[in-house]
């Protein structure tokens, strides 16, 4: 098969272009990336897509010899009359300041810049030159870091608005096409430096594999990527379903799943306008990675690995922002649901769990406990509740129930403590939560210049030791405690301004009044 319409053959099978995409093409001046813009312009020609542009990165690290890179690639451009956009970044500084490799911080650079380009020239889609090879050359750095399914499905022919049109062809060929239409390129002289581990594998490790074992090496170890690629997305997909059961959400009584899309709260789950709210509406509206995520630990132990893997990976990265989240991290998660003790807590990056009955919270940042083997006194009667708006929680052991519901502003002044308080729903970052009271929880008392030790408060307020574990503590979604119920509602969450909208809270004991 001719080797542009094996180009086109991919297009189709992934759906990477239409005839009216518009493709940016990244060109470094290496073959690859040369014959990449002659097959899309040969392509464009055919009416296949349109090419928006060509763009070139200067990483400024090589000198006189990046510069003629630069300028060849300008060169290029103009002769195939495709539009040029090029930039300069000072990678080896990134790679300091973002304390990772060069490599990193260049892909990193490079793939925001093409962004960028993108859009300054109106590109639908992003097409970079990978090739077969260098999906083999990747499968093989992955394996070798233990990396999973979803690692050795290595390189994606779509991610984002970046395709790879080249993906199935081989390297040499490019060459032999780039010779027969007299193209020169430009060679990286870095490609040959085997002290870079995919160059290793590149120069070293393939060309050993192929001389004794077998020479069709580069297109099984494709292969084999694809292979590894299709069985992730159906792993996925059934994770998904599978979340279902396992991410948590707010309802009437108690949790219902959720899923994974289900992670976000709206203003108008209060029945209120965005402008009953104030200027701090956005807060009552957070990311998973501002609340926190609560898991069925019963449904995920009890859910093959296969999939408690992948639920477990996708929550500790929703929350987990930036943060690398590695096979460890996913196996103490699952350890917490299988075998964790009541109150244990792991620490986790930009997070931290704890097992609360059948429970697991999932927190940003770091609780007082760095792992379940952490000596913290532990409370059998530890409890977390989530509270609905509206909705109402009732614990039966203790005898008492806790209602929420959304009041929208008036002249009533609410009071601070008691048995029904209101708070500001400005001041609140959902969800609510009913929890008992943990090791190091401070609280802002009304009328204190600032917060102090929640223990401190119980003592004065005569609280008696024996109920201190049972006493209720209503907190928002960053784990701030809004009242402690019965008694006092924190000042940061007073209500100062009667007109605005209110949260309104009430205790009552199951049974009466009071």
């Amino acid at each position: 098969m001719a080797l542009l319409e094996r180009v086109r053959r991919t297009i189709r099978q992934h759906a990477l272009a239409r005839p009216d995409t518009r493709v940016l093409v990244a060109v470094s001046g290496g073959a690859d990336s040369v014959a990449l813009l002659n097959l899309l312009r040969e392509m464009e020609a055919h009416g296949d897509l349109v090419v928006a542009g060509a763009a070139h990165l200067h990483h400024g690290l090589r000198g006189a010899d990046a510069d003629a890179d630069e300028a060849f690639c300008r060169a290029l451009a103009e002769r195939l009359n495709v539009p040029f956009v090029s930039a300069r970044a000072d990678v080896a500084a990134l790679a300091r300041e973002q304390k990772r490799s060069i490599e990193d911080a260049a892909r990193s650079a490079r793939y925001a810049f093409l962004e960028r380009a993108a859009d300054e020239l109106g590109a639908d889609a992003i097409a970079t030159a990978h090739t077969r090879d260098d999906q083999a050359e990747t499968f093989l750095l992955r394996l070798l870091r233990g990396a999973g399914t979803r690692g050795l499905g290595s390189i994606r022919p779509r991610v984002g608005r970046v395709i790879r049109p080249v993906l199935d062809v081989a390297r040499q060929e490019l060459r032999i096409f780039l010779d027969a239409r007299g193209e020169t390129f430009r060679e990286d002289a870095t490609n040959a430096d085997v002290s870079i581990p995919r160059n290793r594998i590149r120069h070293d490790l393939i060309p050993y594999i192929q001389s004794r074992f077998s020479q069709a090496a580069p297109e099984l170890l494709a292969r084999q990527a694809a292979l590894a690629r299709e069985d992730e997305e159906f792993l996925q997909q059934l994770a998904i379903e599978t979340a279902a059961r396992v991410v948590l959400r707010e309802s009437g009584f108690g949790r219902q799943p959720a899923g994974f899309k289900d992670v976000e709260l709206r203003v108008s789950d209060l029945g209120l306008r965005a402008s009953d709210l104030g200027p701090r509406a956005s807060d009552l509206g957070p990311r998973a990675s501002d609340l926190g995520i609560d898991l069925d630990a019963t449904a995920l132990s009890a859910t093959p690995r296969a999939l408690a893997s992948r639920v477990a990976h996708h929550v500790l990265t929703s929350l987990g922002g930036a943060s690398a989240i590695g096979s460890k991290h996913v196996d103490w998660l699952l350890a917490l649901a299988e075998t964790g003790r009541e109150g244990a807590r792991v620490s986790l990056p930009g997070q931290y769990a704890q097992r609360l009955g059948t429970v697991i919270v999932l927190r940003p940042g770091r609780g007082p406990d760095r792992s379940e083997s952490s000596r913290t006194r532990q409370h059998s009667n530890s409890f977390a509740f989530s509270l609905s708006i509206p909705g109402e929680v009732r614990w039966q052991p203790d005898g008492w129930a806790i209602a929420a519901e959304a009041v929208a502003g008036s002249v009533v002044r609410w009071a601070a403590k008691g048995l029904e308080v209101g708070v500001c729903a400005s001041a609140v970052a959902l969800p609510l939560t009913i929890r008992s009271r943990r090791p190091g929880d401070r609280f802002h008392p009304l009328g204190a210049p600032g917060a102090r030790k929640l223990q401190d408060f119980l003592v004065d307020r005569k609280v008696p030791r024996a109920e201190r574990d049972a006493l209720p503590l209503v907190v928002d979604g960053r784990d701030r405690i809004v009242w402690v119920v019965g008694h006092s509602v924190s000042e940061d969450f007073r209500v100062v301004d009667p007109a605005a909208a209110v949260l309104l809270l009430k205790v009552r004991r199951l049974g009466g009044v009071g």
